[in-house]
């Protein structure tokens, strides 16, 4: 049994936009998320600059959606990911249940992840307490706001989830992974509908780690959104981010049975690990299995590689970015002339870790809807290694009505590897 699955709702808390209206605006406008933030300059990091989506909003969101209680054990990886959860949900044209309803969505499950979600609470309450000889006030939800699978825990009682509840955690492949495990999951018929994305929270407790590694961008400080910039010679480190996107995946009979608006279909996906060898590491992917992973949803997805219109590509502005176009060009057999387009979604939000995944898919399923690519900012000076590429990226905004078909990557630490690949739903076939 092999099901078809489509995309039939979205949630998503980003740097540039917080709901599906102002993130598909500031794609648009190529508008960057991108800030600096006190708390790194007090505390002397070389970083001064990341992607928080706006806390005021996120805030007032959770008031006017969540009871109290909820609210008093839901952190700020809790709180992007359930605000994302709730709209992906409906988006999809489902109310979220009343707290007395005993209904149990047994089709319904989720796979949210993150990479280092809760490290703010870790920081800022556990540790510090628990040092201080205080250990009675930490409090009775402290271990569900710490723990790995507490968003996705907490999503399952606000919606009633009765499928597979989990959370994965592969480093910045996290997002894409979840999707395609939910992908997986609707195909061979285990359920019939999955929320999947990624969620991580925005605090400086995550981003020191970074930080200390000399891998985030230092010399823009005074300019943040000149900060992040892919495929740039002048390139010079990622920028950290942080939020969460949700996408309610669905079978498409499940979708056409109840009239749902489609979105897009997934037409396949696929996820591998390079072992740690052929360069591949914690911090580096190995070249052979970055381009097995891309031919491998290629062969999923059931398409020739000259039908990709864009690759989103992971692209964090590090000097990994010129392999990875390469690695993308021998992958899909695409010259210099026959290049997709391809763009970098964190040179407008960052990287979000854990959720850069998800944030990226839904910028791709918006595009894919909307008809257009939005701009890869800060590399107009394009990588030396890359230049033959250079027509291939847009540094403005670009209008494509053709657009059909987009495969998004995510290459993490540990050298974790997944891409799903997405087509327009007026065109599947």
């Amino acid at each position: 049994m092999s099901r078809r699955v489509v995309v039939t709702g979205m949630g998503v808390v980003a740097p540039n936009g917080v709901g599906l209206e102002s993130y598909t605006s500031a794609l648009r406008e190529g508008r960057s998320g991108l800030a600096h933030v006190p708390i790194m300059e007090e505390l002397n990091f070389a970083c001064q600059v990341a992607g928080v989506p706006d806390q005021q909003r996120v805030d007032e969101i959770c008031e006017a959606s969540f009871p109290e209680d909820e609210l008093l054990a839901m952190n700020s990886s809790h709180r992007f990911g359930c605000v994302a959860a709730v709209e992906a949900w409906t988006d999809a044209g489902f109310e979220p249940p009343e707290r007395v309803d005993e209904t149990v969505y047994w089709d319904a499950g989720a796979v949210i992840g993150t990479g280092i979600g809760g490290l703010d609470t870790t920081g800022e309450k556990l540790i510090p307490l628990t040092d201080a000889g205080r250990v009675r006030r930490l409090g009775s939800t402290l271990v569900e706001q710490i723990m790995g699978s507490g968003v996705s825990a907490r999503v399952s009682g606000l919606l009633a989830l009765g499928n597979q509840v989990t959370s994965n955690s592969s480093a910045c492949s996290t997002g894409t992974e979840a999707i395609i495990e939910g992908y997986q999951r609707i195909q061979i018929g285990r359920a019939d509908r999955m929320l999947c994305g990624g969620t991580e929270a925005a605090t400086h407790y995550i981003w020191a780690g970074f930080d200390s590694m000399r891998v985030l961008c230092r010399k823009h400080n005074d300019d943040p959104e000149a900060a992040s910039r892919p495929m740039s010679a002048s390139a010079c480190g990622f920028v950290p981010g942080s939020g969460a996107a949700i996408l309610h995946l669905e079978s498409l009979e499940s979708a056409q049975e109840r009239g749902a608006r489609i979105y897009a279909e997934i037409l396949g996906g696929a996820l591998n690990c390079g072992g740690h060898r052929k360069g591949g590491s914690m911090t580096a992917p190995n070249p052979e299995s970055v381009r097995r992973c891309i031919q491998d949803a290629v062969e999923d997805a059931g398409i020739p590689s000259e039908e990709i219109d864009l690759i989103n590509g992971h692209l964090t502005a590090t000097g990994a970015d010129p392999g990875e176009v390469e690695n993308w060009a021998l992958a899909l057999g695409r010259s210099p002339e026959d290049f997709p387009a391809i763009h970098s979604t964190k040179s407008l939000i960052g990287h979000g870790l854990g959720a850069a995944g998800a944030l990226e898919s839904v910028a791709c399923v918006l595009m894919l809807r909307d008809g257009f690519l939005h701009p890869s900012l800060n590399c107009e000076d394009v990588h030396p290694e890359i230049e033959a590429y250079g027509d291939s990226i847009p540094h403005e905004t670009r209008e494509m009505p053709e657009l059909r078909t987009i495969i998004k990557s995510g290459f993490g630490f540990g050298d974790v590897n997944a891409c799903v690949i997405f087509r327009r739903w007026d065109d599947a076939t």
